[in-house]
């Protein structure tokens, strides 16, 4: 029987960022994933500041920035008017599989790749056994469950699932081309929902390569003919929407295929077990809407390579206390929290008709065009604006805890080419 440390039961972002971590801090791990290569998958296609804020502290964000595509400007439209415009980098554009095949690149060769799914785990404070599709059976002290949406190893380990907001959101992906012109006339552009009525979140285009690609979230049944429409006639149904953006961006093409992609929010229960440890969408879902989706992955699996395996790496047993101060770790939490509370909140803002909500939207617009109307302002006199991303400050005002000076964070930038100058 082999033995090792660490298994790692999947290999999409999560799974395949935790084994080049380990790899490269020597630790003694094995991936399991039936895929020599990661295939194409709708999920996340493009980097924040904040995502790349965390993906530095892993070590590897230096290969996904050659591997991405740094927008240029982001022009900022709601209530169907362009109200701002973002220079320099905000984001970074890069399809999920490209994300993890990078990733997966930076494994190192003490890391061993197994493909093969896992077929069962038998767990103990000390050791656990986990057996492959191959019929191989593997010894390790620890076993990361990063097996994403998948629930056949979770039911088997008695842990279930608790979904507390069906089909909560639709992702759309597409890419687009200009007709009749040579290019589009921004970088990037964040269209948000005009009204309610719409039930959409909002509409944005990047780059990535030399594409111009698509992502589109809305608030519907999955039922709904809408969506079979639109994916017959992506632009016929969006500009009967949105006029404003079809005066905005002009007529265009869609080479490639429309994706449609249900989300369903859910978090897990008996999880708490010695022997495992669950990451990413294994553990909990979040609504790619929102943007925190790709972090969440990222912070679990940030805490739990460079604080927790080593600790428990470094003291016998692997029981479930011990495994439990990663559920407890207080910046996961916060992470958590964040998500959900995000995705509950961006949907109200979008399509709840309450007062309440109506004010916020309206108070959202009234702030981003007064930002706007400054930064045209500050550009007119000083001729070198400096952005922010969209709907966000900057992150070491966001999050004053973190204790991030201006002046490292304006290395960071510099370094990761998220400039806030022209």
């Amino acid at each position: 029987m082999r033995q090792t440390d660490i298994v790692i039961a999947g290999g999409g972002l999560a799974g395949s960022l935790a084994a080049a971590m380990l790899g490269r801090a020597g630790i003694n791990a094995i991936l399991v994933d039936p895929n020599p290569v990661y295939p194409p998958d709708f999920r996340c296609e493009k980097l924040d500041r904040v995502q790349l804020e965390t993906l530095q502290k892993t070590g590897l964000i230096e290969a996904v920035l050659r591997a991405s595509t740094p927008d240029r400007d982001c022009w900022v439209a709601r209530q169907g008017r362009r109200i701002d415009t973002l220079h320099g980098v905000t984001q970074r554009g890069i399809l999920y599989d490209t994300l993890v095949n990078t990733i997966r690149s930076e494994i190192p060769g003490n890391t061993t790749i197994i493909q093969g799914k896992v077929a069962d785990i038998s767990t103990s404070p000390d050791r656990q056994t986990v057996k492959l599709s191959t019929g191989e059976e593997i010894d390790a002290r620890l076993v990361v469950v990063a097996t994403g949406l998948n629930i056949g190893t979770k039911h088997k380990l008695g842990i279930t699932r608790e979904v507390i907001s069906a089909a909560h959101s639709i992702s759309i992906g597409f890419d687009m081309k200009p007709a009749g012109r040579a290019a589009f006339p921004f970088s990037s552009l964040t269209y948000f929902s005009e009204k309610p009525a719409d039930r959409m979140a909002y509409f944005t285009a990047f780059p990535i390569g030399s594409k111009t690609r698509v992502n589109l979230f809305a608030y519907r049944d999955m039922n709904d003919p809408w969506l079979k429409e639109f994916r017959d006639a992506p632009q016929d149904k969006l500009f009967a929407m949105w006029p404003a953006l079809g005066r905005m961006i002009g007529d265009f093409t869609v080479p490639s295929f429309v994706r449609i992609r249900p989300v369903d929010l859910y978090v897990c229960h008996g999880h708490r077990q010695s022997g495992l440890v669950m990451v990413g969408d294994a553990f909990a879902t979040s609504c790619p809407a929102a943007g925190t989706g790709a972090r969440k992955v990222l912070v679990d699996v940030e805490r739990l390579c460079n604080v927790h395996i080593p600790r428990w790496l470094a003291t016998r047993g692997m029981g479930e206390a011990k495994i439990a101060t990663f559920y407890d770790d207080p910046v996961k939490r916060e992470c958590d929290a964040v998500s959900l509370r995000k995705a509950f909140s961006l949907r109200s803002c979008s399509i709840d008709p309450a007062p309440y909500w109506a004010a916020m939207r309206w108070g959202k617009f009234i702030l981003r065009s007064g930002k706007g109307l400054v930064r045209r302002m500050m550009s007119a006199s000083a001729g070198a604006p400096r952005e922010d991303s969209v709907e966000e400050a900057p992150s070491w005002v966001r999050h004053p805890v973190r204790k991030l000076r201006a002046s490292r964070a304006v290395i960071f930038e510099s370094r990761i080419g998220l400039s806030g100058r022209d």
